[in-house]
């Protein structure tokens, strides 16, 4: 059996923080592996994996279609995007499995329903399914197993597995948006009819239909192998019967029947991409976030900011520490509201300016010592690498109260949870030396199941704009990524691997991402103390999802905050909020060269789980 061959190390479901050097869960130590994902389940699978000899790309991909069945923060529609450091090239390498806007999904298509955003759920949220070509990419150009080997356990699962209470709970509080779907309620409410609709805690949770669908996944593979193709070959030919046979051909029926516009020639036509990642160096360590496609860069811009600045002697969450953190995190993030976008449709991103050390010198002349600037606007990053904003007009009208210009002072629920939206993180690291730090998201509870497949669709759409003046670079086009806010980390020292860490919360994750970086390189917590520590978030940049509303000058803190910087910080002028929770949740990996093991840190909330060995 498995637990006889490793060590598990189950982490506490706790609330709370804790002083330094008191983690309410151990650091995972391991000498020969680390697995680290959002659900137990999905980790114990991972940890299979390497068991049975596969690497940690192997274990990422098979951690990735366990979350992916598991439904509560994404499905197998929704997005891949990744981190893998190769330790043969010494490398890092950027997978961009993001999906994209399908045919007749304009603007004027929206608006003419109606709509100053696609909506947050239903097949028009859905951009193509990316996560099933990320996970065959990876696998075949980096992995050493089969597909039919990484798969097992998500097809076990999909024959029936005991769903946990908080994703049973969560599809009983969206069951009304799941009756608008027929194959939805088909699959999610168990015990349609009833008072609770939902499965319960511990119920077997049975999915045919994505059984049948990774089955034929499986036979694509076994047939290719059969006919002499090489593993590589033969994993491609799973991804071609996804993406071009008749699993496509069900998906794009089911998508469209149900008043969906994604076709068969969107799907033959999507393709991943490996990319270069973008790298900043903070105090000589080397920090690598994908490009513009997503939000990554913003943490990046930030470090550049801060590295000039002496965040240890102002003190761990000391008031000035927060509001310096708070005013860099707006200025970065004004930035990647209007900058940001999919980088393969003109006109290109200004990176190399937006991560330019001096851009940054000069960007952080703007914050104000002892107040907060709710108009904190984007700059002009062209200067800095030699050109000319094309959309200097539309940079002079800029607002950050919203889209439309609508500020929301809502601070209930509902605005929480899009804010949060979705995602789950995947850690993973073999003592060969490959490093795995994936965020995938999409496809989410309300989702849309695609027909008969099993799949549900992502609902990324939202995260488009339809005016230029809300954001050039991301307006919505046939064909077109949306901006995303799914963002892995890593961190090299030395040329080697220092940490690996990735965090699930929408446009949360780099603010939380930053944090914990400078928690483990100024503040000297270890990984977990840095995973669990207490952070802030900024609500002032424009949300991804929902309408898009802005809340200036909105922070949260931890409950543990003392009263004198809460004091301090609203003479400051800002509106606080609190929260038991403010960590994340983070998973990550720290890498001891001093020992040659792994050190592994797990969020404190939610489902968080690692298994190391």
């Amino acid at each position: 059996m498995i637990r006889s061959a490793f060590t598990l190390v189950a982490f506490a479901l706790l609330a709370g923080f804790l002083p330094a050097q008191s983690t309410q869960k151990p650091v995972l130590h391991g000498r020969h592996w680390m697995a680290i994902t959002g659900k137990p389940l999905a980790a114990t699978a991972g940890a299979g994996t390497f068991q049975k000899g596969g690497n940690a790309v192997d274990a990422a991909c098979t951690m990735l279609a366990a979350t992916c069945t598991m439904w509560d923060v994404l499905a197998w529609g929704g997005e891949t995007q990744a981190l893998i450091y190769n330790p043969h090239t010494g490398k890092v390498i950027a997978i961009n499995a993001l999906g994209v806007a399908p045919t007749g999904a304009t603007p004027e298509f929206y608006k003419s329903k109606g709509m100053s955003i696609p909506p947050e759920y239903g097949p028009l949220a859905a951009v193509t399914p990316g996560t099933p070509g990320g996970l065959c990419t990876m696998l075949a150009e980096y992995g050493t197993m089969s597909l039919k080997e990484v798969l097992a356990p998500a097809m076990q699962m999909a024959e029936g597995y005991p769903i946990e209470g908080q994703t049973a709970n969560s599809i009983e509080r969206n069951k009304d948006e799941i009756k608008k779907w027929p194959y939805s309620k088909k699959v999610f409410l168990t015990h349609l009819g009833e008072e609770r609709e939902a499965p319960y805690a511990g119920e077997i949770f049975r999915q045919n239909d994505l059984l049948q669908t990774l089955k034929k996944l499986v036979d694509a593979e076994e047939k290719a192998l059969k006919a002499g193709k090489s593993r590589k070959e033969a994993i491609y030919a799973a991804y071609d019967r996804f993406y071009k046979g008749d699993i496509a051909q069900e998906f794009t029926r089911g998508c469209q029947e149900q008043g969906g516009l994604i076709t068969m020639q969107d799907l033959a036509g999507w393709k991943v991409y490996v990319e270069e990642p973008v790298m900043t160096t903070y105090k000589g360590i080397e920090v690598y976030k994908l490009n513009s496609w997503v939000q990554g860069p913003v943490m990046l811009q930030a470090l550049n900011m801060l590295e000039d600045m002496d965040l240890k002697s102002m003190g761990y969450n000391s008031a000035n520490y927060i509001h310096t953190l708070y005013q860099v995190m707006n200025l970065t993030f004004a930035d990647r509201d209007f900058y940001y976008g999919d980088p393969y449709f003109a006109p290109e991103e200004p990176v190399k300016g937006l991560l330019s050390k001096e851009y940054a010198r000069e960007r952080a002349k703007l914050i104000h010592p002892d107040k907060n600037d709710a108009k904190a606007g984007p700059g002009d990053p062209y200067p800095y690498q030699g050109g000319k904003n094309p959309f200097a007009n539309l940079l002079k009208e800029w607002t950050n109260a919203g889209v439309g210009g609508r500020a929301n002072p809502f601070d209930g629920p509902e605005f929480m949870e899009a804010f949060y939206a979705g995602t789950t993180s995947i850690e993973a690291a073999d003592e060969e030396g490959w490093v795995v730090s994936v965020t995938p998201s999409g496809g989410w509870v309300p989702s849309c199941i695609a027909g008969n497949t099993g799949v549900g669709m992502s609902q990324r759409m939202q995260s488009f704009v339809l005016d230029a003046k809300e954001g050039p670079y991301n307006v919505l086009e046939p064909g077109k990524r949306p901006r995303a806010t799914l963002t892995p980390g890593m961190a090299l020292k030395d040329g080697k691997p220092f940490l690996s860490f990735a965090v699930q919360g929408g446009d949360s994750q780099d603010q939380n991402l930053l944090q914990f970086f400078l928690n483990v390189v100024e503040f000297d917590m270890n990984v977990q103390e840095a995973c669990e520590a207490a952070n802030i978030n900024s609500f002032q940049m424009h949300s991804s999802f929902g309408n898009h509303e802005s809340k200036p000058g909105s922070l949260l803190l931890n409950e543990s905050v003392p009263d004198w910087t809460r004091q301090t910080l609203r003479k400051m002028g800002y509106k606080l909020s609190f929260d038991a929770r403010t960590s994340g949740p983070i998973n990550a990996i720290f890498f001891d060269r001093a020992h040659g093991s792994f050190w592994g840190g797990s969020s404190n909330h939610g489902e968080d789980y690692g298994i190391g060995w």
